[in-house]
C-alpha cells in the first residue's frame, strides 16, 4: 500500500490511498462546531455497558443522545488509543510506558520505526516530535499484550492498519493553536503540582513525593501506597515534546488542569463561554473512569474476570463510572456554553482492555449536541480516527495522520 507525502500538488492523489498521513484538507460533513468536549472512559466493551443495570444513566443517555453501535477502539493498550484519538496515530507506541521526560536527544519511535511495546518490554517513551513511521495495527495481536492463540483482537479482528511512513508528531492541540483557538485537557486528580514528571498521583501525593521529608516521620508510608487515581498514560498530550518544553505557552502544561481548582473543569464551565476552550479532553480518575485499581477498596477494585461479559465485572466500579458520566454531562448541560452556538459532547471508551478473541475492540461512542437530531442510532463502521476526523470537520481543521485515510468515515449521521 502506497504512502504519499503531503504537498499542494499531490493532495488529490494522496486522498485516494488509505495510508495517507500528516495533514490534508479539512474533512466535510459536520456542521460548524464552537465547542467540543471529549469524555474518555476506560477498559469496557460495548456489550459490557449497554444493557448493564449498573449503568442506568449511560444507557438512558445513549438513547436520548446519539449512539454509534459499530464503533471500535483501534489497538491496545490504553495509551495507544488516547494517542489515536487526539493525534490520528499511535506514533509507534503500543505500550503504557511512562514518558522519558524532557529527553530532547533520544530517538523517537517515529524516527526509528521501531514500536514501543509490552513484549518485548521497552523503556520510557521518547517525547514525540518530528515525522516518521508509526506502528502497524494487526487485526489480531499475538505478541504484545497477549502471546499466542487466540490472541487479542484489534479493531474488529478483521481489519488491520499498515504503518504509515510520514506520520507527523502532533495532535489536534497543535492544529487548534495554529488557528488561534484554545484547547485544554482536564485530568482528574492530577493534583496542584501539575503534570511535569508526574507519572501517577492520588491528587496530593505523586511518584515525585519525598515521603522521607514528611515530619513527624511516617516510615510505613511510601509511594507504593499511592492509589494511582491520575495516570499519565491517560494524558496523551504530556507525551509530546512541545508540551513538555512549553516554549509556546499555548502548547504547554498551562493547558492541563484538574477537575477542581480555580482553572479546573468545573470552574471553567461556571465562568462563562470565554473560559471554556474550543476543544476539551476530559479524563476522569481511574476509579471514576471504570478502569479500577487494585489497592483502592471494593468500590474501585478491578473487574474480577475480564472476559468481555457483564458477569465478570465489578458492579460497584460500573456504577461509579455511571455516576461520573452523569456528573460531567450535567455540568456541561448546565453551563452557559451549552446554551450558545453549536456544542458537542462525545463520550467514548478507550478499548475493550485485555479481553481476548473472539471478543473484539468494540466500544461505546455517544454523541450529544445542543442542536440537530437526537435519538439517532448508527450502525456505520467508525473508530477513534473517525472521531478525530469528525471533530476536525466541525472545527474546520485539516485532517491529521490516519484521520486522513480514505477508509476513515466522518460521523455525519451522529453529529447532524
Amino acid at each position: 500500500m502506497k504512502t504519499f507525502a503531503i504537498a499542494a500538488g499531490l493532495l488529490s492523489a494522496a486522498l485516494s490511498t488509505s495510508a495517507f498521513a500528516v495533514e490534508g484538507p479539512s474533512p466535510k460533513g459536520i456542521p460548524q462546531l464552537d465547542h467540543v468536549f471529549v469524555i474518555m472512559m476506560e477498559n469496557h466493551g460495548y456489550s459490557q455497558i449497554i444493557g448493564n443495570p449498573n449503568a442506568p444513566f449511560i444507557n438512558q443517555y445513549a438513547k436520548s443522545a446519539n449512539l454509534a453501535t459499530n464503533y471500535f477502539g483501534v489497538a491496545h493498550p490504553s495509551l495507544t488509543n488516547y494517542l489515536e484519538t487526539v493525534g490520528g496515530s499511535n506514533f509507534g507506541v503500543h505500550t503504557d510506558n511512562y514518558p522519558n521526560w524532557h529527553n530532547t536527544t533520544c530517538l523517537t519511535n517515529l524516527a526509528t520505526g521501531v514500536a514501543a511495546t509490552d513484549n518485548p518490554p521497552t523503556g520510557l517513551i521518547c517525547p514525540i516530535r518530528g515525522t516518521g513511521t508509526d506502528a502497524e495495527t494487526p487485526a489480531i495481536d499475538l505478541t504484545n499484550e497477549t502471546q499466542g492463540a487466540p490472541g487479542e483482537n484489534n479493531i474488529d479482528g478483521i481489519r488491520s492498519i499498515p504503518a504509515a511512513t510520514n506520520i507527523s508528531g502532533k495532535t489536534i492541540a497543535d492544529q487548534l493553536v495554529a488557528k488561534g483557538r484554545v484547547w485544554k485537557t482536564y485530568q482528574e486528580d492530577i493534583g496542584p503540582q501539575g503534570p511535569d514528571g508526574v507519572n501517577v498521583s492520588d491528587g496530593v501525593y505523586t511518584n515525585l513525593t519525598n515521603f522521607a521529608a514528611i515530619t513527624p516521620s511516617l516510615p510505613s508510608v511510601t509511594s507504593a501506597g499511592i492509589v494511582f487515581q491520575y495516570a499519565v498514560k491517560h494524558n496523551p498530550f504530556a507525551y509530546f515534546q512541545n508540551i513538555q518544553e512549553g516554549t509556546n505557552p499555548k502548547l504547554s502544561y498551562a493547558q492541563i488542569a484538574d477537575f477542581g481548582g480555580a482553572h479546573g473543569l468545573f470552574a471553567d464551565l461556571g465562568a462563562g463561554i470565554g473560559a471554556v476552550p474550543t476543544y476539551a479532553f476530559i479524563a476522569p480518575n481511574q476509579c471514576n473512569d471504570q478502569h479500577g485499581r487494585g489497592n483502592a477498596g471494593p468500590f474501585c477494585n478491578y473487574d474480577p474476570n475480564d472476559d468481555g461479559s457483564q458477569a465478570g465485572l465489578n458492579p460497584a466500579l460500573i456504577a461509579r463510572g455511571d455516576v461520573e458520566v452523569q456528573k460531567l454531562v450535567n455540568a456541561i448541560h448546565a453551563s452557559p456554553v451549552w446554551k450558545s452556538g453549536h456544542t458537542a459532547i462525545v463520550t467514548i471508551w478507550d478499548e475493550n482492555d485485555y479481553s481476548t478473541a473472539p471478543n473484539t475492540n468494540q466500544v461505546i461512542a455517544i454523541v450529544d449536541t445542543n442542536y440537530g437530531s437526537h435519538g439517532v442510532t448508527s450502525n456505520a463502521y467508525y473508530n477513534h480516527f473517525s472521531l478525530l476526523k469528525s471533530i476536525e470537520s466541525g472545527l474546520k481543521l485539516p485532517c491529521l495522520n490516519h484521520a486522513c485515510d480514505a477508509d476513515v468515515a466522518v460521523m455525519s449521521d451522529l453529529f447532524n
